[in-house]
């Protein structure tokens, strides 16, 4: 077993060497520690942990770098640190699958009590930062990454490879990907962070990167915004919308998804008496096709933070009372259902 002082001084050497591809010596690592040990205790600690295994001088006077024992030991033990993201990714996994037909059902629900148009959008993250990366074999020649972003949104992602890898090499390219990527921002993962990695990975550059992209294109899925809507086919109901044109471009945008967007960001950017409930009356519509009608927004957060918005559009002369409560008991429905799947995971 290693004691604290010995496991902190493993992981700055490892820390750092994943760094700077050099090998450490005991001056950096009195640097890099706040034990506030001599660099003679180090060079001493430093010797028992090589004739434990964890770590190797390549050459004489040179520094340390860790062994595949030295790497396990600090893979490990950012795995237990990771545990709780990792034992849930299967349950989030499953929750994103059931999140998209409760979002599905509510839209139809909500359009047939109203008899108005509706909208949903999938909840869209805060935090725009990688959690967590695992890599997996599914056989020689791919892997999966289930990449945890955000507020515990989880994607699946099948990577391709060229030739087949051993448990050590997937466990060393785990090792780097967390290194380099945990706690980055989507904005932050960019061909200088990809230039970097490479340098870093050696022989498994040209793997490493078939991994990397396929993360890149996982991180941004997660962001992008689903939505879902029903009851397009009420708005023909009013009289008073029964323009062609106009109902023709309304139902277009509705099935196209085209310019919602807009609408969905200002609501989540408004909060209108603190209750979420925002109020678009004719030309104050953020959307153009929109501009004939009414629109009732509220917002829903799940228990992580990600908020998404429910809408219902109809004619100017909507039941304005009833749309508004309408939407707060489904809300506060909502908020019970992803509070009682929260308990259960």
């Amino acid at each position: 077993m290693l004691d604290e002082r010995k496991v902190v001084i493993l992981k700055a050497i490892i820390s750092n060497y994943l760094e700077t591809g050099e090998p450490v010596g005991s001056r950096t690592i009195s640097k890099y520690t706040d034990l506030n040990l001599s660099s003679a205790t180090i060079r001493n600690e430093m010797s028992d942990l090589e004739e434990m295994g964890y770590i190797i001088q390549p050459h004489t006077s040179a520094g340390r770098i860790p062994t595949d024992k030295g790497y396990r030991f600090y893979v490990d033990s950012m795995m237990a640190e990771k545990n709780e993201s990792v034992q849930e990714h299967g349950v989030l996994l499953e929750r994103v699958d059931k999140l998209e037909s409760l979002l599905k059902q509510v839209a139809k629900v909500l359009a047939y009590n109203t008899q108005y148009a509706t909208l949903v959008s999938s909840p869209q993250m805060r935090n725009r930062q990688v959690k967590f990366i695992q890599l997996s074999q599914v056989d020689d020649e791919d892997l999966v990454a289930v990449i945890v972003v955000g507020d515990n949104v989880a994607k699946n992602q099948l990577i391709h490879v060229n030739r087949p890898l051993s448990n050590e090499e997937v466990l060393k390219l785990n090792l780097l990907l967390n290194t380099f990527l945990t706690g980055a921002s989507v904005n932050e993962i960019n061909i200088e962070l990809m230039q970097a990695m490479r340098r870093q990975a050696g022989e498994y550059a040209d793997i490493l990167e078939s991994v990397f992209e396929g993360i890149v294109d996982a991180v941004h899925q997660a962001e992008e915004m689903q939505i879902y809507t029903s009851g397009t086919s009420n708005i023909l109901r009013y009289g008073e919308l029964g323009d062609v044109n106009k109902a023709s471009a309304l139902l277009e945008t509705l099935e196209d998804k085209n310019g919602l967007e807009s609408l969905l960001d200002q609501t989540n950017n408004q909060d209108e008496d603190g209750d979420g409930i925002q109020i678009y009356i004719g030309e104050e519509s953020p959307v153009q096709n929109m501009k004939d009608y009414s629109i009732v927004t509220s917002t829903y957060a799940l228990p992580e933070g990600a908020k998404g918005t429910i809408g219902i559009i109809g004619p100017k002369r909507m039941d304005y009372k009833k749309v508004v409560q309408t939407l707060k008991n489904l809300t506060d429905e909502l908020d019970t259902i992803f509070r009682k799947n929260e308990k259960k995971g």
